[in-house]
């Protein structure tokens, strides 16, 4: 499950990567974790727009102790094997789907209360792109989530899971794909261009006012 990335990358060099045109505005942080803003790329009026929306879409529970809502939690990781089902509505259509630019996630790692940050960048795209879906949403305004898969074997110390990273010529093909087409994009990235960096960073360094706690559906 990815819970925290970084888009250390310049608006200018995103757009530059993506074929958009600049946009002026941002004001994000270098680390993005569930409910907080990040930047993503969609397709709008026959073109590639940058846009800032929220991570994660708006998951609802009832309190079991009071029976009453509990706040929104960010759905931020998206099962590929749901798909085509639970996330068939915005899978099937092009212009609901999205690049998420990144230059690197985040795994925890260690004992409970000691996990450290490894995160892992790809060495052939200093600005990648994670295969996204946003909609708009009432509590957040425009939203959007990661797909993830089944991770390469030479992570499963890491993780068991990944985010989709796509290479750019295959950009074109999800944002604008018939939806079967976008699914054949949903696959393991190679592990040999992969950067692994285990660091001693604590898992645990935003403040008390972080959102609650991401989930993975």
């Amino acid at each position: 499950m990815c819970n925290l990335y970084t888009n250390k990358s310049t608006v200018q060099e995103m757009a530059d990567l993506f074929k958009t045109v600049p946009s002026q505005g941002f004001n994000l942080a270098d680390e993005i974790y569930p409910g907080y803003p990040g930047i993503v790329v969609r397709e709008q009026d026959g073109g590639r727009i940058l846009q800032s929306m929220t991570w994660g879409f708006p998951r609802h529970t009832i309190n079991k102790r009071t029976g009453k809502p509990n706040k929104p939690t960010a759905t931020n990781n998206l099962r590929d094997d749901k798909l085509w089902t639970f996330w068939r509505k915005q899978f099937v259509e092009p212009a609901q789907r999205c690049l998420i630019p990144f230059t690197a996630f985040a795994e925890a790692e260690g004992d409970k209360g000691k996990m450290t940050r490894t995160w892992i960048s790809v060495s052939d795209q200093p600005i990648a792109a994670w295969a996204g879906l946003w909609k708009p949403t009432v509590e957040w305004g425009d939203a959007y989530s990661g797909v993830m898969v089944d991770a390469t074997e030479e992570l499963w110390d890491i993780h068991d899971r990944m985010p989709v990273i796509l290479h750019p010529d295959e950009h074109e093909t999800w944002l604008r794909a018939p939806a079967d087409e976008a699914m054949a994009l949903v696959r393991k990235y190679s592990a040999e261009r992969l950067v692994v960096d285990r660091t001693d960073e604590p898992w645990c360094k935003r403040k008390s006012t972080k959102p609650e706690g991401p989930t993975l559906f």
